[in-house]
């Protein structure tokens, strides 16, 4: 049910076209909207357990929340598609095959959306759906929303590693920001896991100091029989070993074409992955940051009608690449002048608006396209932490939440 090319180009087109900001407090180098910046608190849940267990207690404790996030994703499906949400649930269910990958290499998790759907009373494939984001964005070949932003810090010279994002989504998401603080167990390290009422992860950290921030890659192959994006992010949380964290990433089928940039205890890694493909991207900066937006730089496994992913190939195409070109160059920039990154010049990153119609951080203008659900900082020092604005960071504060042994 791939949408016409066509179509995929008038929306593109009319996104570009469709952004308006505000433009009040300027840097040297910056506009970065609001001048002042307002506390929003984000609901936090604490979830014990795993598997099915876990997943009963999410469900409970977010049970109305689910409900009505499944209502706004239906009525979303409804109003982009112009078709019936419950038909196209239907269709995308009988293309997709990821359950034999998902209990292969994450079991546990399978689980845990079975019992996020009976403690939320709600249908299991509609709760699964929220957990196959990209995976949905694939099959309807929509980019319209994926504008997220991301990098990566290593430790160097004393200073803290890093690794970061601005996580963009579709508006009607607003409000439903979500801190969930999954305990450790004997198998499991403790989890600050980023999300959405149902769904298993955003990003996150745990408390051995690894991290994961993503960036959607349409341009790359997909497979339907693949690992989902929430599940490769979970089974990164889950680790606590580099080698192991390395040779799963770099081993697994991938569902959706995905940047991962992974934070290991001050080592920073950058994979875009693709069906057939995991390519680590390296800039050679100085200073050994990494960064990625939206489209692939390295991995050639691209899909056969999206090979001229370079603005240059075709003036016809050159449109549909240029926001994250655009968003690409305004993290570089800063990225690669400074010797030393420090917190305050990561979060002047996340909140640059250098190009009005296409910036890093996007308002929610209920305008029926995406925003900056989340902003997120996570730091890897002796004890890791993660810095969450639920929202644009330059409307909302960022706040800082720790481990429960810091």
């Amino acid at each position: 049910m791939n949408m016409k090319k066509t179509s995929f180009l008038i929306i593109s087109l009319l996104v570009l076209a469709s952004c308006k900001f505000s433009s009040n407090n300027k840097t040297a180098e910056v506009n970065t909207g609001k001048s002042e910046t307002t506390t929003r608190n984000i609901k936090e849940i604490s979830i014990t357990g795993s598997g099915y267990e876990a997943g009963l207690q999410h469900g409970k404790l977010l049970k109305t929340e689910i409900a009505s996030i499944i209502e706004k994703w239906k009525a979303n499906t409804e109003i982009s598609l112009g078709k019936n949400a419950d038909s196209v649930l239907k269709e995308f269910f009988a293309y997709a095959n990821f359950t034999e990958a998902i209990k292969k290499w994450t079991p546990d998790l399978y689980e845990e959306v079975k019992g996020i759907a009976d403690g939320a009373v709600q249908p299991f494939n509609d709760v699964m759906i929220l957990n196959l984001l990209d995976e949905f964005w694939v099959f309807i070949d929509d980019i319209k929303n994926h504008h997220c932003s991301g990098l990566g810090v290593p430790a160097k010279n004393g200073n803290p590693g890093y690794i970061s994002q601005n996580m963009d989504l579709e508006n009607y998401t607003d409000g439903f920001q979500v801190l969930m603080r999954l305990s450790g167990t004997e198998n499991s390290p403790e989890q600050l896991i980023l999300t959405y009422p149902g769904l298993i992860a955003l990003n996150g950290i745990n408390e051995s100091g690894i991290g994961v921030c993503v960036n959607t890659l349409m341009q790359l192959k997909a497979s339907a029989k693949g690992l989902p994006v929430a599940f490769v992010i979970r089974r990164i949380l889950n680790s606590e070993n580099k080698d192991d964290l390395l040779q799963f990433i770099q081993k697994v089928n991938h569902a959706s074409g995905q940047n991962y940039i992974i934070g290991i205890k001050g080592e920073v890694f950058d994979f875009e992955a693709s069906a057939n493909n995991v390519i680590r991207f390296d800039p050679k900066n100085k200073n050994g940051t990494v960064y990625h937006t939206n489209h692939p730089v390295i991995n050639n496994d691209i899909k056969p009608w999206f090979k001229a992913f370079d603005p240059d190939a075709d003036e016809k195409l050159k449109p549909l690449n240029s926001n994250s070109y655009l968003r690409f160059a305004a993290v570089e920039k800063r990225m690669k002048k400074h010797d030393t990154i420090t917190d305050s010049l990561i979060k002047e990153t996340l909140r640059s608006r250098d190009n009005k119609n296409n910036p890093v951080c996007r308002t929610n203008n209920n305008n029926g396209f995406g925003f900056t659900f989340a902003s997120t900082i996570m730091t890897f020092e002796k004890n890791p932490y993660i810095d969450i604005a639920a929202g644009p960071p330059d409307e909302y504060e960022y706040k800082r939440y720790y481990f429960s042994k810091k």
